[in-house]
């Protein structure tokens, strides 16, 4: 079984690297990028892997997490992307939905539910490609 390549986007240094760590001990693949320019520029290098599924909140200082949704929206639709705030903004969560993001949680988050997330979302992800015929 092929794992999932999961791309952590947080500029919580402590909250990014220890998502990952709890994202690998459930067999997921995970890179973690501390800002959305740098996100964008690992996506576009291929990290190792090219991530199934970014995971990306939705405030940082760089650029915001929708600018950096829509970048991949745009230039990698077939990622699919589950937007993180920690801001009380179910709004701004929306929002994301709306501009292509799979789903949203709020922080703090169960781990077990963002599991289920990133299942459903690359099954989504593959369902999409057939349809497409393309990667």
């Amino acid at each position: 079984m092929t794992k999932i390549n999961v791309l952590v986007v947080d500029d919580e240094v402590d909250f990014a690297t220890s998502l990952a760590e709890r994202l690998k001990l459930r067999n997921f693949n995970c890179q973690v990028s501390l800002g959305g320019t740098e996100a964008l520029q690992m996506i576009k290098e291929g990290l190792p892997d090219i991530p199934d599924v970014v995971v990306l909140d939705l405030k940082m200082p760089d650029i915001s997490g929708l600018d950096v949704l829509s970048e991949i929206k745009k230039k990698y639709p077939g990622i699919q992307v589950i937007m993180l705030t920690g801001h009380g903004s179910i709004s701004n969560g929306i929002r994301g939905m709306d501009s292509g993001a799979f789903d949203y949680l709020m922080k703090p988050f169960d781990i077990n539910e963002l599991e289920h997330k990133i299942r459903l979302a690359t099954k989504n992800r593959s369902s999409s490609l057939k349809i497409g015929g393309t990667k």
